[in-house]
């Protein structure tokens, strides 16, 4: 029953108002914004390992490709 009359009085005023309560007291958003941002800091955390192992990995190839070619 107090949420119908919080609905009454934001819409007495100007529409563009109520629109930004109304959007204002919702946090069904929230949550998607907070899960975006955590796979960014993951996929950022995934991109740099993969080129510091990549890196590494191309230089252990090399020293083992030319292990095998001086025998």
């Amino acid at each position: 029953m107090g949420s119908g009359a919080e609905v009454s009085s934001a819409g007495l005023g100007n529409p563009m108002t109520a629109l930004v309560s109304k959007l204002w007291g919702q946090d069904e958003g929230q949550d998607v914004a907070e899960y975006a941002v955590m796979l960014a800091v993951i996929l950022v955390i995934v991109v740099g390992t993969i080129r510091l192992i990549g890196t590494n990995a191309s230089n252990v190839f090399s020293s083992v490709s030319s292990s095998i070619a001086g025998l």
